[in-house]
C-alpha cells in the first residue's frame, strides 16, 4: 500500500471516508484524472514512479486546472502561466509563492482510494 503525505501538508489524516475512484493503472503516469467531491474538484496526479497525490485542482495563482498541466517529478506545470506546483505539498516552487489544498490518497490492490470529509 502507498498512502499520500497528507501530514506534510498540514492536512489531518483523518477523513470522513474513503472514496474507491479507480485502478491506478486508469491513470496515465504523469498524468492526472478529476474527481467531484462536494468540495469541488480534486486532480489525481499519478508520478512516473506510480506515486500518487491528490491536489484541489485549481491552480493559486490564477484557478487554472492543474489537472490540464504537465506533470514531471512530483511537480505539476500549471496550463496558464507555467507556475510550478509541489504535488507532495501544494506549494507553489519559489520564486513564486501560494499553496492549493491537498487531500489524502491511498493505494490498495491496485486500486486508488480519496480520502474526503463531508461538505468540506
Amino acid at each position: 500500500m502507498s498512502e499520500g503525505s497528507a501530514h506534510k501538508r498540514g492536512l489531518s489524516p483523518i477523513c470522513t471516508h474513503w472514496i474507491d475512484i479507480g485502478l491506478l493503472q486508469e491513470i496515465p503516469q504523469q498524468g492526472a484524472r478529476v474527481v467531484e467531491t462536494d468540495a469541488g474538484d480534486v486532480a489525481v496526479f499519478r508520478t512516473l514512479d506510480d506515486r500518487v497525490f491528490a491536489l484541489r485542482d485549481r491552480c493559486p495563482h490564477r484557478g487554472g486546472p492543474l489537472s490540464q498541466g504537465i506533470v514531471f517529478g512530483h511537480r505539476v506545470a500549471c496550463p496558464l502561466h507555467n507556475w510550478l506546483i509541489d504535488l507532495d505539498s501544494g506549494h507553489a516552487v519559489a520564486p513564486d509563492e501560494g499553496c492549493t489544498p491537498g487531500y489524502p490518497v491511498r493505494v490498495s490492490e491496485g486500486r486508488v482510494f480519496l480520502g474526503v470529509r463531508d461538505g468540506v
